[in-house]
């Protein structure tokens, strides 16, 4: 893509690069269907153990809570920062939580 600048003095032309390859090596997948109501589901709420993480699950649970009074929630929170919870020593304890949860909030908060 060309970017025109101009300048009182001159006008520049710039060219933008795309840091993304062409291909991806991961095949694409779609993510998991919703659920169409949460009423009477089991909602799993994960933090990643950033500063805000915990303040943001208990607003989002309180607006969950408010709206489906029936439904029910689950914390996680993950065992390294940084690092997909299916590489940790937390797997087990993770595969165990996700398949008793019938949708998950995640939030990545600093």
């Amino acid at each position: 893509m060309n970017v025109g600048v101009e300048t009182s003095q001159r006008s520049a032309d710039y060219e933008v690069l795309s840091p993304w390859a062409d291909a991806d090596p991961v095949p694409l997948r779609g993510i998991a269907m919703r659920p169409a109501d949460l009423a009477g589901r089991k909602i799993g709420l994960f933090s990643n153990r950033k500063r805000a993480a915990h303040l943001i699950l208990d607003a989002v649970e309180r607006e969950l809570l408010e709206k489906f009074p029936s439904a029910q929630t689950s914390r996680y929170t993950c065992t390294t920062i940084n690092t997909p919870e299916m590489l940790t020593e937390g797997r087990a304890k993770f595969e165990a939580w996700v398949g008793g949860v019938d949708a998950v909030v995640l939030s990545v908060a600093d």
